[in-house]
């Protein structure tokens, strides 16, 4: 090889120097690839369990509306009603697995029904109340009938009862509005995210209240007027630390404080919005502090020349041109609070929440916590609806992710 004259040497070098970087590309492509098929695998299988959950099985019922609305039982009415569509049931087990077609809570939707009907007392009508979750699952086709009954928790003279009703067309399914307005329930077929949501949104409403202010009043002062000495490195050392520690320290922080000495309530969305903001206010200073530094120090220097104040040169000229990044690492820091769970937990976030909240002091949840708890429950149904709401927060984090990014090309200078 050094016997080979100079301009061949070059070549040769040439040549492997191409063909590492061509092997450097394709391995760059490669995992690309596989990192965006196992990106596509995962959506597919989530998006294949949670669009079932989109749907609920409705069964039409012929029922005799009460004319004592307050008094009435509407548990033996609906009992009734379902007799009086299958007269040959007789033995004490072919009613009870009967009565097991409908949700539990279909008593509660025809007590609903009749109070918002109140002129149809003592008349038949028609309503459509919610099947269980093993009938809405074999009408969705999770669950097959040629599996064994244990398996599909349905027996077979069950799988009658409903062939007849199909047969009539008294089943079908319909948009589940119940999983966005209902709170969480025992009941697979019952239970929805309306509380859950309303904890997230309260939660981060408190957490941009007040680490958007206080972290971007942090990354002013300490870009542009505190003195650069050992006590603004060691706290600019520790604000780059605590970006990294894990969120499940920020929870033992906030029981520890706002529960055990300040005494706030626990599974409180203003608990919740405290602890998120502890974890989001690095994010929000070193985002700022980045975008701050971005400006050109002759923005500075002009704004000085024509006598600004150091105040007014900040505020009116080096700060909005920052804003951009500014509002980018806020809302950053939010949708990455937005899916934490373990700081959730550790206030008490995970209680089985029923009550939609109406204020920041109520008890809620929030999504991340609401798959936490559905994604443990051994019924077969809550699988959709885990999956269905990994999708919502998903929704969530793409818009917010989309917000940051209209922001920053809306607000954004050129200099």
């Amino acid at each position: 090889m050094n016997n080979l004259p100079r301009s061949q040497r070059i070549v040769s070098g040439l040549k492997a120097r191409h063909r590492m970087e061509r092997i450097f590309r394709a391995a760059g492509f490669s995992a690309l690839l596989l990192g965006v098929v196992f990106l596509g695998v995962l959506l597919v299988s989530i998006t294949s369990k949670g669009f079932l959950a989109f749907q609920q099985t409705k069964i039409l019922l012929e029922v005799n509306l009460p004319f004592d609305i307050n008094s009435a039982n509407y548990q033996s009415i609906m009992k009734k009603t379902l007799r009086d569509m299958f007269p040959n049931i007789e033995t004490r087990r072919e009613k009870k697995e009967l009565y097991a077609i409908v949700s539990s809570g279909a008593a509660y939707e025809l007590k609903k029904f009749t109070e918002q009907n109140h002129h149809n007392a003592g008349r038949t009508v028609d309503v459509w109340v919610t099947a269980s979750d093993d009938v809405d699952m074999l009408i969705k086709g999770a669950v097959s009938r040629d599996d064994q009954p244990e398996v599909r928790r349905l027996s077979d003279v069950q799988l009658v009862h409903i062939d007849r009703l199909i047969e009539k067309k008294l089943i079908e399914t319909r948009f589940n509005s119940g999983f966005f307005l209902n709170g969480d329930s025992r009941e697979p077929e019952r239970a929805g995210i309306a509380a859950a949501m309303m904890g997230t949104f309260f939660s981060l409403i408190v957490c941009l209240l007040l680490a958007f202010p206080t972290g971007v009043m942090a990354a002013i002062y300490l870009e542009e007027f505190a003195p650069k000495n050992l006590l603004t490195d060691f706290i600019e050392v520790n604000i780059n630390n605590l970006a990294a520690v894990p969120s499940i320290v920020f929870g033992l922080l906030g029981l520890a404080i706002f529960l055990s000495i300040f005494g706030l309530p626990r599974s409180a969305p203003l608990v919740g919005g405290m602890v998120l903001t502890l974890m989001t206010l690095p994010t929000i200073i070193i985002a700022g502090r980045a975008s701050l530094k971005a400006v050109p120090p002759s923005i500075r220097e002009a704004a000085l020349a024509l006598g600004a104040s150091k105040v007014q040169t900040v505020f009116h000229h080096v700060l909005p041109l920052a804003m951009p990044g500014v509002l980018t690492g806020a809302i950053i820091g939010m949708a990455r609070a937005i899916g934490e769970t373990a700081p959730l937990l550790m206030i008490g976030m995970v209680a089985f929440i029923v009550d939609i909240p109406k204020t920041v002091l109520d008890p809620a949840t929030a999504l991340p916590v609401q798959i936490f708890l559905w994604a443990d429950s051994p019924e077969r149904a809550f699988e959709e609806r885990t999956a269905a709401t990994i999708l919502v927060l998903l929704g969530f984090l793409i818009v917010m992710n989309m917000l940051a990014v209209i922001l920053r090309r809306k607000f954004e200078i050129r200099f």
